[in-house]
This record gives C-alpha cells, sequence and structure tokens, in this order.
C-alpha cells in the first residue's frame, strides 16, 4: 500500500475527531464547511438527502479506529434523521442515502434492533414510491408524479439489504425493475447515462430527459455518471446479475475516458473546454465504485479500474485537500449542479469528504461495506 494513504487517514481521523466535537457543539447535520464552522443543509432542513452522510463518515472512522466520539456524533445525527419519518412530507427516494448509511451503518456495526427496525422503515417508504409501470419516484412534488432521476441507482441498496434482512422478495424485485428502466431509459450507447427521465406515470413511456444537473439536454453530468458506475456495480454485488456488472464497466469506461489530464473531474463531461467547473464529488465516489469493481472482475481489467481509482483520489489528495486545523472539511472545489449554485460551487461539500473517506478505508481494509445487502 502506498504511504500516502495511511497518512492521508491519519489526518482524516485527527480532522473528524475535532469535527465531531464541533457539529455536536453546532447541533446541526454538516452538509458544507464554510471558514472554521460547519453549515446545515440549504433546503429542506433535516429531510434534506445528505443526511445520511455525515453518520456514514463517523461510523466509517469508529469501524477502522474504535474511537467512541465518532460513535457517539452518528448516534446523535441518527436521532435528528429518524425524527424527520414523522413529518414525512419531504422524505423522498433518498431516504437510501439517509438511512442506510446511519440507522442501517448502526444496525450493521452493532447490531442494535431499533436501529435495523428504522432502516427497514426507511426501505418500505423507499417501496412505497415505486410506480407499477417500472420506476421509483423521485421526488414527492405533485407535478413531478413521473419524475426518475439516475441517482437512485445508489439507493437500491437500502431495498436489496431489506429483503436479504426479511426474506421478502419484494424489496429486491422492485429494485431490479426499476435498474432494468434504467438501463433501458436513462443510459446511452457510450456508457454515458442522463440525469432526469420523466415519465407517463399512467403508461410509463418518456416524456422527456432534461438536463438536470448537468450542462444541457444530452450531455453527462458527472456525478450522474458516478452514480451509474456505483449504483450498477452495487447492483452486480447485491444480486449476482451479470447484465449489471457489464453495465457498470461501460459506465467506468465512459468515466475514466474523461478524467482531466490532472486527474480531477469537470462538473459536466460536455461542459465547454474554457468552462471551470470541477466536481470534486463525483471523482470520489467514482473512485470508490472502481475499486469495487476492480474487485469483480480482476485480472487486467480490474487493474485498469483500480489505476484509475487511484488517479482520482491521489489528484483529490494531492491538489484539492485542505488538512488544516481551522477547516472542518477536506476536499475543496465540490459543486452540487452545474448551473444552480445555491447549494455550492468550488466549495467543501461533506459527502464529498464521505466517500473520499470510504475509498481509503477501502484501501486499507476496514471498510464498514454500508452499501452491501449481506454482512
Amino acid at each position: 500500500m502506498e504511504k500516502w494513504i495511511d497518512f492521508a487517514f491519519e489526518r482524516v481521523c485527527a480532522k473528524f475527531a475535532r469535527g465531531a466535537r464541533l457539529a455536536a457543539q453546532q447541533g446541526i447535520i454538516p452538509y458544507k464547511s464554510e471558514g472554521n464552522r460547519y453549515v446545515a443543509s440549504p433546503y429542506d432542513g433535516n429531510s434534506w438527502w445528505t443526511g445520511g452522510f455525515w453518520p456514514a463518515l463517523m461510523w466509517q472512522l469508529y469501524k477502522a479506529t474504535g474511537e467512541q466520539v465518532y460513535m457517539d456524533e452518528a448516534l446523535r445525527v441518527e436521532k435528528l434523521l429518524t425524527a424527520e419519518f414523522r413529518s414525512f412530507d419531504l422524505l423522498n427516494h433518498d431516504v437510501g442515502f439517509m438511512y442506510l448509511l446511519s440507522t442501517g451503518a448502526h444496525f450493521r456495526l452493532t447490531g442494535d434492533a431499533q436501529a435495523r427496525t428504522d432502516t427497514l422503515h426507511a426501505a418500505t417508504i423507499l417501496a412505497g414510491r415505486f410506480n407499477p409501470e417500472g420506476f421509483i419516484r423521485a421526488w414527492p412534488h405533485r407535478e413531478r408524479a413521473g419524475y426518475a432521476i439516475i441517482d437512485c441507482m445508489m439507493n437500491l441498496s437500502l431495498l436489496y439489504w431489506a429483503s436479504e434482512q426479511t426474506g421478502d422478495p419484494r424489496f429486491a424485485k422492485i429494485a431490479r425493475i426499476h435498474a432494468d428502466t434504467t438501463i433501458r431509459d436513462f443510459l446511452r450507447e457510450d456508457g454515458s447515462s442522463c440525469h432526469i427521465v420523466i415519465f407517463d406515470p399512467e403508461t410509463g413511456k418518456v416524456i422527456a430527459r432534461p438536463a438536470g444537473q448537468g450542462y444541457c439536454e444530452g450531455s453527462s453530468w458527472s456525478r450522474g455518471q458516478a452514480w451509474a458506475l456505483y449504483g450498477f456495480t452495487l447492483s452486480a454485488i447485491n444480486t449476482g446479475e451479470r447484465r449489471y456488472l457489464d453495465v457498470a464497466r461501460r459506465c467506468a469506461q465512459y468515466f475514466i475516458a474523461h478524467i482531466r489530464e490532472d486527474g480531477l473531474t469537470d462538473s459536466d463531461f460536455c461542459q465547454p473546454k474554457d468552462e471551470e467547473r470541477i466536481d470534486n464529488i463525483a471523482g470520489a465516489c467514482a473512485a470508490c465504485g472502481l475499486l469495487e469493481l476492480a474487485q469483480l472482475v480482476g485480472g487486467e481489467e480490474g487493474e485498469t479500474y483500480r489505476a484509475a481509482a487511484m488517479r482520482l483520489l491521489r489528484a483529490l489528495y494531492d491538489l484539492c485537500a485542505d488538512w488544516s486545523e481551522e477547516a472542518p472539511g477536506i476536499l475543496q472545489k465540490c459543486t452540487a449542479s452545474y448551473h444552480d449554485d445555491g447549494a455550492g460551487r468550488h466549495v467543501n461539500i461533506l459527502y464529498g469528504d464521505y466517500f473520499f473517506v470510504e475509498a481509503l478505508c477501502k484501501l486499507r481494509g476496514t471498510d464498514a461495506k454500508l452499501w452491501l445487502a449481506k454482512g
């Protein structure tokens, strides 16, 4: 293992031991950092879709170190997230991100019975968003009954987990149906993916494929490509289905072909060449998917995926990591959306930090494997 990996992990632990105490003092679920403080989600309060990544980061570090400070902070945030079950209206398909990574991690690492129940509750909410025409509805807005997005490929892990836990195949069948719809209606021949597909909710017919968080209709938003790459890899792991592995390969090859010369990731792979808009969340997430994919396929092909992951991670470490004590977060130049800067452009966003740390944990052999149905 390269020396920088252990060195980076030591710095991560020092950074987030301080960060755990700071977040608890602030009493929020961190979304990003500014100056010497964390900042809460820009929209929807504690129902904002990224709320599970902070406790997931804490659980990864607890798994790796056994330090109580990380568990304490994860459990503090878990109470805030489970309180959102009562408000309900703002919850959407991203309950996978929110709860598999918080209550699910809690159950996985401690066996806590209530955490298991809460995670199954979230899985039932996600299954309830399934439209029998073949897709999981993304958002609760009345006018968006037919919207589905590529991000949901990552949320499917919650459904695979629920079937494994209960012996009820319905959850996993919903996940497979949605994954198959995604192959058919989201992915292009070159392995790229659109962000949003709007279906007629009554017939399942495709109405439109708008740009969403990408540059334009028909372009390739890099984080959406990372969701596809990692999401189909996880579906391949969680089901053993060859078709998902083959799709993950296509998505990976497209992503690798579009990594910048410096190893960083443009916000959209089709953005104007003179546009400086980088999204390091996409690179960190893709690195995690590539490391898992490398293990699945093995051999020379696997080495290609691992090498690409290492290239992404080393660039993040060398070019965009802030290790100062003053800054609570690590990765800089994270961008939430190509056209809308409201959720952050070229700033630290903490789910980028989560994927960076998850990748380090994979390399060190301590990954908590939070996305897997078994274990």
